[in-house]
Formats: structure tokens, sequence, C-alpha cells
């Protein structure tokens, strides 16, 4: 068998060489009372054609995103991704391939992992990116952490426009590297309490925009507060499509920018993998986390590509890493960068263009629902409301009538209060038809 590939003589012939005289005496050493007597209460083993009947029924359970009207963003967006993405990536040579021990002979890797280099800082407006983190949440978490080593400073300041979930696993790692983490409260229109929570002991500020409730914001005023005082600000970006028409980090003064990548080139996955974008200031380049690919010439002149800077545990001695996550989700990253080269410079701004479109349709059919308050007025294509009661319930309401109606912010932040905010998104996927529904759906379940 494929998977048990082992014969009983096969196993008698192991234990002959240890010296066992058979499987029980392997756990010899467990205590009696810690060995169970009887088959645990779980089903037992099934035939291939059974296993995949019962795997089928559970898996139709799920109602994929591209069944109906979804409105579902906070952080992961349904976007279009053309066939040709998935059928290059799927190349024996890319989908095999990880991480370049041997960079030498790891030409085409690395030249890949470069091209992604260069489009991230193109797109983020900084001078140097890095070959790609795990997600979008622990590359700010990574931010912090660099921001750390290049002030000597031990404290960060969280703005409440912050993803939660970005929030939480930033407080979950600078807990075990000692920072103090000040995480503001959540707030639409958060940027104007970072500024005032700024102090001389801060190493960064984080500032998402579009931020987890949608609001776009130029933050050059907090970069300007941040540098006076020291610190160093870190810019989140959830929707990688926003760069296509919102300013870059870089621009607005930004030392480094982390960005979820998923939107362009990744379907949702149900939740992973994703990819993490991560740029910064070319002098800060030294004490950036992961792996830098760099262009050089051999010795006969040619073109060819290096590991021009290694800093994770895997390349370096542990105490000397920037950087201990060790997956850089090289695939996902391609992907990103086949996508991205599909659309070009044009492509990319009329996506954005499209996706802004869309959230203007989408806000404009919820000023009409009675009971719904807009709360999102600088937006590119996401849009918190409030709405009467409980958003999860009328989130059920609406998905009892075949509308995803987003995400209910409890469900990120359960403690801050917001039971009655909801997030809705809206992309290219998203039509007229769609947004009609919602809003239908909407009043039948205030109603």
């Amino acid at each position: 068998m494929r998977y048990l590939p082992l014969t009983p003589e096969d196993r008698a012939q192991m234990l002959g060489v240890i010296g066992a005289a058979d499987v029980d005496a392997l756990f010899a050493d467990v205590p009696k009372a810690a060995r169970a007597e009887k088959p645990f209460d779980l089903p037992h083993h099934a035939g291939e054609l059974a296993v995949e009947r019962e795997l089928s029924a559970l898996a139709a359970m799920n109602r994929p995103a591209g069944s109906g009207p979804f409105f579902c963003g906070a952080g992961a967006y349904r976007h279009h991704v053309p066939a040709s993405v998935d059928h290059l990536i799927q190349r024996s040579e890319f989908l095999t391939s990880y991480t370049p021990y041997q960079p030498e002979i790891a030409q085409g890797t690395l030249q890949v992992l470069f091209e992604f280099q260069t489009q991230v800082a193109a797109l983020t407006g900084l001078e140097v990116a890095n070959a790609s983190m795990y997600d979008g949440s622990t590359a700010c978490a990574e931010a912090v952490m660099m921001s750390q080593r290049v002030t000597r400073r031990e404290k960060a300041i969280l703005s409440g426009g912050l993803h939660p979930h970005y929030a939480a696993t930033t407080q979950t790692i600078a807990h075990a590297e000692g920072m103090e983490i000040v995480r503001l409260p959540a707030a639409v229109d958060a940027e104007d309490a970072v500024i005032a929570a700024l102090d001389g002991a801060t190493a960064c500020v984080v500032v998402q925009t579009p931020n987890v409730f949608g609001v776009a914001t130029d933050v050059t005023k907090i970069a300007e507060a941040a540098h006076a005082a020291g610190a160093l600000l870190i810019v989140v970006t959830t929707e990688a499509v926003s760069f296509g028409l919102l300013k870059s980090p870089g621009e607005m003064g930004a030392d480094i920018a982390v960005a979820e990548g998923q939107s362009i080139g990744n379907a949702l996955n149900y939740g992973g993998p994703y990819v993490g974008l991560f740029a910064a200031r070319e002098k800060l380049v030294r004490q950036m986390p992961g792996r830098l690919c760099g262009e050089t010439v051999d010795a006969d002149g040619r073109r060819g590509f290096v590991l021009t800077l290694s800093t994770r545990e895997q390349h370096i001695r542990r105490e000397k890493a920037t950087s201990n996550i060790c997956t850089n989700s090289g695939l996902c990253a391609l992907a990103f960068s086949i996508h991205l080269s599909l659309l070009g410079e044009v492509g990319l701004r009329r996506l954005a263009r499209i996706n802004h479109g869309r959230a203007l349709e989408l806000k404009a059919a919820l000023e009409g629902v009675a009971g719904v308050e807009v709360l999102t007025q600088r937006f590119f294509n996401e849009i918190a409301v409030r709405v009467p009661g409980d958003a999860a319930k009328l989130v059920e309401a609406c998905l009892a009538q075949g509308v995803v109606a987003g995400v209910p912010y409890a469900r990120l932040d359960p403690h801050a209060g917001m039971d009655d905010v909801l997030l809705l998104a809206a992309t290219e996927t998203t039509t007229t038809e769609d947004i009609a529904a919602l809003a239908a759906a909407l009043s039948k379940g205030i109603g």
C-alpha cells in the first residue's frame, strides 16, 4: 500500500534489530495507567470511496465566495485571478522550489524573488524590499521588532484603526522581545490619537491605511510627528490593490511599509496561505528581516542573481538573526508577481479605479437602507456601517437570503464595544445586482 508500505515481516525484522520482542515492548516505559485499554471513541477506518463521500459532504457545507453576493473584506479580499497565474505557478520548477540554500545554482528562483522585490519597492514607494514574508500580520510584527533594533527604544504605539489580528500578532511576538505595546482604542478615524500618544520613548507608531474600517488617510502629518519624536513610522496596508490609486507609504513619509499581498494573484484560499510584503528606507536595510536578492554579473559579465543579505536564522547564528520566521511564501510571491506583471501599471490603476467605483455604488445603496449609518467617508473599496442591534445576527439573517453581508467588527475584536458595526467590501467581482441584493437583504433583516 502507498501509505502503509511495511509488511509484518518488515516489522519483525526491525524489532529484531532493536532487540524488542514485539510492538508493545516499544512502549514499556509508558506507565500502564497512561495507556488506552480500549479504542478511542472515533470512527473506524473506511475505504477510499466512503472517505471521499464523507469529505465531499463536509465540503458541501461550505459556501464558496463566488456562489452569490459576497461582501467580506476585513483583510482578505475576493478578486479575479487570471487562469494563467495558476497555470504558471504549477510548473514543476516553481511548484517544488523553496529556499535557495545553494543560491548560486538557483538562478530562476532568485530572479523571481528579485522581480518580486522590485515590484514591492515600486508599489510602496520605498527603496528596498525583501524576498517576502509569511503574511501581512507577521510582517507587521517584524517591522515593530525592527524599529526596536533601529531606535534602541522599547515602546510601540498601535493605531486604533489597525486590524485587530495584526495588533494581536504584534503583541504576541513583541511580548517575547520585552517590548511595550500601547494599543489605542478602536476608532473609525483614529490617527489624531496616534500623534497625541507619541513621546520620547516611542520606537515606532503603526498606522493602517486604508484602515480596518476602510478609512483612507494621508499619514504625512503622523510621519512628521513621529520623526520629530525620533520614532519610525510603519504603514500597514491589507488591500494591496489600493496601491494603484492611493499615495504610496513612501510618499507619505513611512520608514517601513508592510502589507498583505493576497489581493494580487492569490485567491481567498480559506484564509491562507498568503504573502507578506515588506519594504523600508535604504538606510535601514541591514536591520530588515528575512532575505534580499540582488542582481550582479558573473566572471564573464553575464547577468546573474545572488542572495545579497540573508539575516534569518537559517543562514546565520540564531542570536544574530533579524527574523526567526522561516517561511517566505515563495509560491504565493510568484503568483503575486505574475498577476502584477500581467496587469502592469496601467492595469493596476484601472483595477483600483474599478474597485473604488464599486465601493461608491455600495455606499450609495447602503445610505438608502433605513437604519443603516455609513461611518466611512474616505475609502478605497471597504466601508464600515452601524446597524440596529447585533451586526452578527444581521449577517446571519442576510445569509439566509443568500447574501454574505460582510464581517461584523466584533468578530475581529469582541471587546471593543462595537457589536453594531459591520464591515463591507466591494471589488471588481461585485456586480450591481449583488449590491441590490445586499440592500434588499439588509432592509428585510433590519425590518
